[in-house]
């Protein structure tokens, strides 16, 4: 039998959503920062000579550049104040999740809920402007060394530049923040998923484009387009797949009259990390290479150009610490997202158990081997769909935005903001229900 959650699922509809005043107020304002966004990354950096950038960057479109142009939303590429994109925050938040695992004073504050998390985010926001700053001086040494990239080079060009590209990286993060708090859905995820779905029909008319030119067999461009559509479909169905852990509460007594034991489940998601790992991953990957990628290979240290050439796009030492990150991030962040005690916890309190194993400790340690083995699967899967189309791909010198890591931005983002709105529909039917039944009652006391 279905729940009264999912009854009221299947009785939505567009009346109940016309109804929803605070969400479509939620969904303009997604919108409308969505589109600043986009404005943002036509906004080029000043001093720059845009047909000696363009050329240098088509040199390295299809390596490692490629991918952070596509994080970016395309600014890398219009080398606009958004080149940098979200990145340094990301960065930032990963050292901050790690080190308040280690520290024992970043712990605490951690542990003292709304004000500790709010200084925790405040160090983040200190971590993302000493990394963007870090960057952005990078590019604009990486610019300067270029041929007849900056007009004028020296140290106003790079204050400019590190000004321009650190306060983009600061508005962005600033705009996710107010996405998450009066928009829809996760902001930071889905600032990266405008910049991807903006340049997604551009990448695949390029890649038509080359099969008109000969420079990509019909067959493989047939196939690479199958492909595409099986991985999306693979990601639906991987995305959506729990494992539940049947839950059964004992019969109670109120007043004369006992109440029949009820009977529920503990979704665990297969891929409880979701889309974060594969966004990790390349943030950390993306960190070393900034300078690198923009600078001559001769104006380089020979350690720095080995390493560089060595983590391009495809290449095994790449592909091997991609896909060793997106593990490491994949057990990271869910065991940051659930917690088996604090289930088991409030399980032992409402006096739910899972059949066979006791309250408390027992059934902590159950749900942790069982999270273990599923996150297993779901780390595996995340491997498989960011490396085995990266390895085709980059090969036959496809755009990043075909690869596996953008598709599953591309179908994750999106079914994780239509569940929230999903989310809002609920409670505002459920808000509907009360008052309906509030004022039922006071007409009844009359």
């Amino acid at each position: 039998m279905a729940s009264a959650a999912e009854q009221l699922a299947a009785n939505l509809s567009f009346a109940n959503f016309s109804k929803a005043t605070e969400l479509k107020k939620r969904l303009w304002f997604t919108l409308g920062a969505l589109i600043v966004y986009r404005l943002g990354t036509y906004i080029p950096l000043p001093g720059i000579n845009p047909q000696a950038y363009a050329q240098a960057f088509d040199q390295q479109a299809h390596g490692v550049l490629g991918l952070f142009n596509m994080f970016a939303g395309g600014a890398v590429k219009r080398l606009a104040i958004f080149a940098l994109g979200i990145m340094p925050y990301i960065s930032a938040s990963i050292i901050m999740q790690l080190m308040t695992s280690i520290v024992p004073t970043l712990e605490a504050l951690k542990k003292e809920g709304e004000q500790g998390r709010k200084v925790i985010n405040q160090y983040t926001r200190y971590g993302t402007v000493i990394l963007g700053t870090l960057q952005a001086y990078g590019i604009a040494v990486g610019l300067e060394s270029g041929t007849n990239i900056v007009a004028d080079p020296g140290w106003f060009f790079r204050i400019s530049t590190v000004i321009s590209l650190v306060g983009g990286t600061m508005f962005l993060m600033w705009l996710g923040e107010q996405i998450t708090a009066r928009g829809v859905g996760n902001g930071i995820s889905l600032i990266i998923f405008a910049g991807i779905a903006a340049a997604m029909p551009g990448a695949v008319a390029q890649l038509l484009e080359q099969g008109r030119q000969g420079i990509i067999a019909t067959p493989l461009i047939l196939a690479i387009l199958i492909g595409m559509v099986v991985l999306i479909a693979a990601i639906v169905f991987v995305e959506r797949a729990q494992r539940r852990l049947l839950i059964q509460y004992p019969k109670r007594q109120v007043g004369m009259k006992m109440f029949q034991g009820d009977t529920s489940h503990l979704p665990l998601k297969l891929n409880t990390s979701g889309v974060i790992p594969p966004i990790f991953a390349s943030s950390l990957l993306l960190l070393p290479l900034t300078v690198a990628n923009f600078a001559n290979s001769e104006s380089l240290p020979s350690w720095l150009a080995t390493t560089a050439a060595m983590l391009g796009r495809g290449q095994p030492l790449y592909l091997f610490l991609y896909a060793a990150l997106i593990v490491f991030f994949a057990f990271f962040y869910t065991a940051i997202v659930f917690n088996p005690q604090d289930t088991a916890d409030n399980l032992k309190k409402q006096g739910g158990f899972i059949p066979g194993i006791r309250p408390g400790a027992r059934t902590a340690e159950y749900i942790e081997y069982v999270l273990t083995r599923i996150t297993v699967l779901g780390a595996i899967y995340l491997v498989v769909v960011c490396l085995i189309p990266e390895v085709f791909l980059s090969n036959i010198g496809i755009s990043a935005f075909l690869g596996g890591t953008s598709l599953l931005i591309m179908v994750s983002v999106p079914m994780d903001t239509i569940s929230q709105i999903q989310g809002h529909l609920l409670a505002h039917q459920y808000e509907g229900l009360i008052k309906k039944s509030q004022l039922r009652g006071g007409k009844r006391r009359r």
